[in-house]
């Protein structure tokens, strides 16, 4: 994770940090942040509107545990190898990774969310979950996120074969030379 770069999931702080190291020390203080933020924000939610079991504002799962613990692995998995080729890889787009993440959560919605509803966030399932005491396959939302995140991660960077920028490989390949050969006349 660089300095300067802020996280959008707990689980997200995986893929850029250098060291374990690192990542054994941020991790809890993200998470705890979050499940803070989430908690309060749930609470206000709570305060301000008349809230019931029929509108619960957080994710139980539709499906079949199995089901949703499968679906909230494969969108976090998803959604982390993104972030990770967006954020991490000096080769990927830079101006346009927001797109890139944002399409993967569209999608990730599309498909897992009649099932789990597609949290990818344990801070997003367990603030309300504590809020109104609504604790239905929880761990699923727990466990599938960060086995999801680091599957992500690991993928990522088992398959990103270098770590130089896109214009050092582009030098020695015959693609980018035959459209700059192309693009030139």
């Amino acid at each position: 994770m660089e300095e300067n770069g802020g996280n959008i999931h707990a689980d997200s702080t995986f893929c850029g940090s250098p060291a374990v190291v690192q990542v054994i020390q941020k991790v809890p203080l993200y998470f705890i942040a979050q499940v803070l933020g989430s908690f309060l924000a749930s609470g206000t939610l709570y305060l301000l509107f008349e809230v019931n079991e029929k509108t619960y504002f957080g994710t139980i799962p539709s499906g079949s545990y199995i089901q949703s613990l499968v679906f909230e692995i494969l969108t976090s998995f998803l959604l982390m190898f993104v972030v990770c080729a967006v954020s991490t890889d000096n080769r990927a787009i830079g101006k346009l990774g927001g797109i890139a993440v944002g399409m993967t959560i569209i999608v990730n919605v599309f498909i897992a969310g009649p099932i789990s509803g597609a949290s990818m966030n344990p801070a997003r399932s367990l603030g309300p979950a504590l809020v109104m005491w609504v604790y239905n396959g929880i761990w699923i939302y727990v466990v599938g996120p960060f086995v999801g995140a680091i599957l992500g991660a690991t993928c990522y960077n088992l398959i990103r074969y270098t770590d130089k920028p896109l214009r050092e490989i582009g030098a020695s390949s015959k693609i980018f030379k035959t459209s700059a050969c192309t693009s030139a006349t």
